[in-house]
């Protein structure tokens, strides 16, 4: 079953990783931080090493972002993103191939850090009814 980490942040200024650019992230101290990234390295590694992680990329500024839709005429339209107007942006997502919704949750939680909301969704394949 595949599935979607969804990795929110509303830095400012955007970078990558998010969390370098977060308040909650910032207060930690250095120790601390550097504890949180050779834990979340390990976990990648882990996910990498027994096939579960199938791929995942951080995503650019939400103001360099393009829309693209139709009007109520059918006529195409292009315009600058962001899509919404929330403090919170899609900042990246990973894909996991894994054996239980259980599964799922418990890597899912292990993406979550200070300041940050990550969403989980299961990942449609065509004839899934999500």
């Amino acid at each position: 079953m595949k599935y979607v980490i969804l990795i929110y942040s509303n830095p400012q200024p955007w970078g990558h990783p998010t969390a370098n650019y977060l308040p909650a992230y910032q207060d930690l101290s250095a120790e601390q931080r550097a504890q949180m990234d050779r834990e979340f390295d390990e976990l990648l590694n882990e996910l990498s090493s027994n096939g579960e992680l199938v791929g995942g990329e951080a995503l650019g500024d939400p103001s360099t972002s393009k829309l693209y839709r139709w009007d109520q005429n059918g006529t195409k339209l292009a315009t600058d993103g962001p899509y919404a107007e929330v403090k919170e942006h899609l900042a990246g997502f990973f894909l996991i191939d894994v054996t239980s919704q259980q599964r799922a949750e418990e890597i899912a939680a292990q993406f979550s850090g200070p300041g940050e909301t990550v969403e989980l969704r299961p990942a449609m394949g065509p004839g899934s009814d999500g």
